[in-house]
């Protein structure tokens, strides 16, 4: 049986290491865990989300989008340094135009 840690309330802002926007914290109660310009993530996460606890710390690019009926609206990540995937509930200030483009990528 596996037991899930709770998340780690870890929101603030940050500097994008892709694209380099000043990005503030998230708007509402969730953490930020992606930017919402080029919706680029990093690997920092590692147990649970927001314990930065990950020392692979690479970027982790949108490949994907879905409406989960469960879980919400998410951004698919793939790490680019080790490959990992990973899924990130969508904050209300991402991009609109670069959601609706992972929208159209094919999911493998």
């Amino acid at each position: 049986m596996h037991i899930r840690k709770n998340m780690v309330q870890n929101n603030e802002g940050f500097t994008c290491r892709k694209c380099r926007a000043k990005v503030d914290k998230h708007p509402g109660t969730s953490c930020r865990n992606h930017c919402p310009i080029c919706l680029y993530s990093l690997h920092v996460d590692l147990e649970v989300p927001g314990d930065r606890a990950n020392d692979c710390e690479g970027l982790m690019k949108p490949i994907g989008f879905e409406n989960n009926k469960k879980k919400g609206m998410r951004i698919q990540h793939q790490c680019q340094k080790c490959g990992f995937k990973g899924w990130n509930r969508i904050a209300e200030d991402d991009s609109f135009e670069l959601l609706c483009q992972l929208s159209r990528i094919p999911k493998d």
